[in-house]
């Protein structure tokens, strides 16, 4: 596991659009704390160090440690509201980390052994990755930082999908939830050009 990520933030009770730009102006940018059956909580964080921590992959994965007023919270991140032209966080959205409440969030997957995967190694075939995240549904606690796929024994004419995945304990696909028709596939590995496999090992035969 990874170093947990940990902000400080200040309670804010400035609101509105006006307050909003003059903050931003000064390093800092407006969020807001839901959840756990307790009143939302406006506040203020440090934009730089908020981007920073941002730029790490387990950033929508994993539970943040949000200091306000020399108070730990456990929060996990909503959303963020970007700028669609600059590097800026223009606002975060987070939740109160509440073992009682389920959460449902995009988990980074890991392709294990792409680079010798035997229908790319032995068969010539090429790898075709369809997808970077899965969305899943668990306790706070039980959220995986990422989820692996094992591409070693792959060969060219497979597709890896949802269901293939092996999920931890007390953790599932929110895909998978709402039926087979929803096995997304997330990686194939693709036939050589010219040709396909068998008709590649009847030559070399």
């Amino acid at each position: 596991m990874s170093e947990q990520i940990k902000l400080q933030a200040a309670p804010r009770s400035d609101l509105g659009k006006g307050s909003s730009r003059r903050l931003r102006r000064t390093g800092f940018i407006p969020a807001v704390i839901y959840g756990s059956n307790t009143d939302a909580q406006s506040v203020t964080i440090e934009h730089k160090e908020l981007w920073k921590a941002q730029e790490h992959e387990n950033f929508f994965s994993s539970i943040i440690s949000l200091e306000v007023d020399g108070k730990e919270e456990p929060v996990i991140i909503k959303a963020l509201q970007r700028h669609p032209a600059k590097d800026l966080v223009l606002h975060a959205d987070f939740q109160r980390a509440d073992d009682s409440i389920e959460v449902e969030m995009n988990i980074p997957i890991h392709y294990l052994n792409t680079a010798t995967c035997k229908g790319v190694k032995t068969q010539g075939g090429s790898l075709q990755l369809d997808a970077k995240l899965v969305k899943i549904k668990c306790a706070p606690s039980k959220i995986p930082e990422y989820l692996e796929i094992d591409l070693q024994d792959a060969v060219v004419g497979q597709i890896i999908h949802i269901s293939d995945i092996k999920f931890p304990e007390g953790v599932r696909s929110s895909e998978l939830a709402l039926g087979a028709k929803h096995d997304l596939a997330l990686a194939q590995v693709k036939a050589p050009r010219g040709g396909s496999a068998n008709e590649e090992e009847a030559a070399e035969g």
